[in-house]
């Protein structure tokens, strides 16, 4: 295992600064760029693991509190372990923060975190990729598609409400994309219903985006996050093996 280097820093953005954590091979040279969107229990010790398991696997990683405008993680006050009676409780006290996430402002923070990625002295030039969780994973095709030039490839893992009715769905802006998409998707997800799922296939095919969506069979919403109840351990390491190739057919 190679050993890495995590820290907190502020990126500047239009409306304050954004806390995150950053982490990298600690042999100090620069590595491809990732962007790592959390879900909506935010930036903790289970998705700092999660970075720096990309960290060691060669590169820099970048985990904004992408709801800084309440103020610095975590915004919400949350156990060791959420379990299936706390989760309902702390997702409703939360909803008011995701909605103040508003796809514009989304889109703006975006911007920022790649220009701050840009001049990360220890992030490689060329573009990146992103992956994103729960309502991550809309963050992270939302930011595929408002920044196709700097964007190779995107991921996205049980993700909810990605090709809805409404009139900003994410997949609707499929077709400003050019890098790779990839989606791991639960089977026993109520934010994603099958026909969802199937419209977010459809609408990536005929805007001819390369991409691959997959199914996890008899995974539940959350399923990478281990401090959870909704935690997989097989449906993680599906999730693991598919981001990591994602990854490396993007570097």
């Amino acid at each position: 295992m190679s050993a890495v280097r995590g820290t907190g820093v502020g990126i500047p953005t239009g409306d304050g600064t954004a806390d995150a954590y950053l982490t990298r091979p600690a042999d100090g040279t620069p590595r491809p760029a990732v962007l790592f969107y959390m879900d909506a229990f935010g930036l903790r010790p289970r998705l700092r693991a999660m970075a720096d398991r990309l960290a060691e696997a060669g590169y820099t990683v970048l985990v904004p509190n992408v709801f800084y405008r309440r103020g610095p993680a975590p915004v919400a006050e949350l156990p060791e372990f959420i379990d299936d009676a706390s989760r309902g409780r702390l997702l409703r006290g939360l909803m008011p923060v995701m909605r103040q996430l508003t796809p514009e402002r989304a889109a703006r923070d975006a911007g920022a975190y790649l220009r701050w990625l840009e001049g990360c002295p220890s992030a490689a030039d060329g573009p990146v990729a992103v992956t994103g969780y729960c309502m991550g994973a809309a963050l992270s095709l939302r930011t595929a598609a408002t920044h196709p030039e700097r964007v190779a490839a995107a991921a996205g893992f049980h993700g909810g409400r990605l090709a809805s009715d409404a009139p900003d769905s994410p997949h609707l802006l499929a077709g400003r994309i050019t890098g790779e998409l990839y989606f791991g998707h639960a089977d026993r997800d109520p934010s994603l219903p099958a026909e969802q799922i199937e419209r977010l296939e459809r609408t990536l095919t005929d805007a001819g985006v390369r991409h691959r969506c997959e199914v996890y069979t008899g995974a539940g919403h959350g399923f990478t996050q281990s401090d959870t109840a909704a935690y997989d351990k097989d449906a993680d390491e599906l999730h693991w093996a598919a981001l990591l190739g994602l990854l490396a057919r993007t570097f």
